[in-house]
């Protein structure tokens, strides 16, 4: 499914995108960070994944278009290196509750606080 439109909230860090089927996801740019597609943040293989610690800052500088399948986002860490397919970023949105739940439960088993929100 593609998305009818993507915009950059920069001063709020959140992308939000609006789908052809009427969803509408707001997604912190730390919750795009810490689940690039990248291989980099993913691994190579299932449970090689690796926690992403101390992205509550971040932002994205750019983004890029791929094909008519995905987008690259530019992060102000020069993390550059996921591309995020219409599919990934639907999934992103919908399953946003129960992955972002699991990313702080391992941010806390690592022992890292986040900062606090601003």
């Amino acid at each position: 499914m593609k998305p009818t439109e993507i915009n950059l909230h920069q001063v709020s860090r959140v992308l939000e995108l609006s789908f052809e089927d009427g969803s509408n996801f707001k997604l912190p740019v730390e919750y795009l960070r810490v689940y690039s597609p990248s291989a980099e943040v993913q691994g190579h293989g299932p449970g090689q994944d690796v926690l992403q610690i101390g992205k509550e800052d971040v932002n994205i500088d750019a983004i890029e278009p791929m094909g008519h399948y995905a987008i690259k986002l530019v992060f102000d860490d020069n993390h550059d290196t996921g591309i995020y397919s219409w599919d990934y970023l639907y999934e992103l949105g919908a399953t946003y509750d129960e992955r972002w739940e699991h990313y702080l439960e391992r941010l806390a088993e690592a022992g890292h606080k986040r900062k606090s929100e601003s």
